[in-house]
């Protein structure tokens, strides 16, 4: 029996060991902070960049012409971003991370379309740009290179001759050689 007695005790003995090492841990737990979902990332530091849209032949802004956003980092696409510019020429944005390539292309009607690529490594970055008006395409046949374009801007149809339409003759019913019957006759025989 003492042995069932020293075997009860030691086995009361070693839980209770276990549940005072325990207690410390569970206390240190609760300062700890608490880890639940997704760990949180700071969002990517961003770059203010304005773009000044003038016509190159005078020097004047142009309002309402579309600026075109499409940032890259280390190889990725992030995104279009679309802005028009402000009585001033001016299109402002805040969201382009810094430390990326940006392409801005700008779409102003009666003017040929701009594109090109930026590195944007600093804070704060000022893009000027000289809109032209369209020339000539491209061809294989003709050299236009250099020559302004004989359309009106914003019109891509070809130019087609306009002739007059022929006007068609009068014609008269051609004449009919049968006779009317008359409404009392009768058919002879």
């Amino acid at each position: 029996m003492s042995s069932r007695r020293t075997v009860w005790s030691l086995s009361c003995l070693v839980l209770l060991l276990a549940f005072a090492t325990c207690l410390p841990t569970k206390a240190q737990d609760q300062d700890a902070p608490v880890k639940r979902g997704r760990k949180y990332k700071a969002p990517p530091a961003t770059s203010h960049i304005e773009v000044t849209v003038l016509k190159k032949f005078n020097g004047k802004p142009i309002m309402n012409a579309a600026v075109v956003f499409n940032p890259s980092m280390d190889g990725k696409d992030e995104g279009n971003l679309e802005v028009k510019t402000d009585p001033d020429g001016k299109a402002t944005i805040d969201v382009i991370p810094t430390g990326s390539t940006v392409r801005v292309q700008v779409i102003a009607p009666g003017f040929a379309t701009f594109a090109e690529e930026y590195q944007v490594n600093d804070p704060t970055k000022e893009i000027s740009i000289a809109m032209v008006r369209p020339k000539e395409q491209i061809s294989s046949y003709v050299n236009n290179e250099g020559k302004d374009a004989t359309r009106k801007p914003g019109v891509q149809e070809p130019v087609r001759p306009t002739t007059p339409a022929a006007k068609p003759a009068p014609s008269t019913p051609p004449a009919t050689s049968q006779q009317p019957a008359t409404p009392n006759s009768t058919p002879q025989q």
